[in-house]
């Protein structure tokens, strides 16, 4: 329970230290962000990316999802059918209708032909030398990265989320993490 409370805590400062970034230095950290995560898909490419719509001051990575959609890479989105499973993965393109799914998270209002990403891209609240993830606590990552197979999981972050937290028993770490 103690590690729960202290996930927690740190959740709120992080979330209050995200929002308090200047719009300024939001923008060139995602663009670093960005860049970098590109440079990675250029070496590693993929068919199908698990992407995300950013939401309370995420990494905002939709003009690369609008270079790889022009390059033929399939972004797919994911939506929670139901809070204690893992994420689904449907098919989508900027402009796409969006509606609240099971958690009240807007996603794609599609919710039919499901795909399996190659690799996801996880944002992350913190994250730990261990490649471990501090999300939002609904641990619909961590289930979906406990699935057979299992797709490559890439968190972005901002550096100063970076944390130290035990690691729960369903805590899966992410393959890689970019950061500003």
């Amino acid at each position: 329970m103690e590690n729960l409370a202290s996930k927690a805590e740190l959740r709120r400062h992080l979330l209050a230290a995200r929002r308090s970034l200047a719009p300024d230095v939001k923008t060139q950290a995602d663009a670093r962000i960005l860049a970098r995560l590109a440079d990675w898909l250029q070496a590693h490419p993929v068919r199908v990316l698990g992407a995300y719509l950013a939401m309370a001051g995420e990494p905002d990575l939709s003009a690369l999802y609008a270079a790889l959609a022009e390059q033929g890479v399939i972004i797919a989105m994911p939506v929670v059918l139901n809070k204690q499973q893992p994420l689904s993965f449907v098919r989508w393109q900027q402009g796409d209708v969006l509606a609240r799914d099971a958690s009240g998270t807007l996603a794609p209002a599609a919710r039919e032909q499901f795909l399996m990403p190659d690799a996801v891209i996880a944002p992350c609240v913190g994250f730990t030398s261990h490649n471990l993830r501090l999300g939002y606590g609904g641990g619909y990552f961590d289930r979906t990265l406990a699935q057979q197979p299992r797709p490559k999981a890439w968190g972005v972050a901002y550096a100063f989320t970076r944390v130290s937290f035990a690691a729960d028993r369903y805590d899966m770490p992410l393959d890689v993490i970019f950061t500003d």
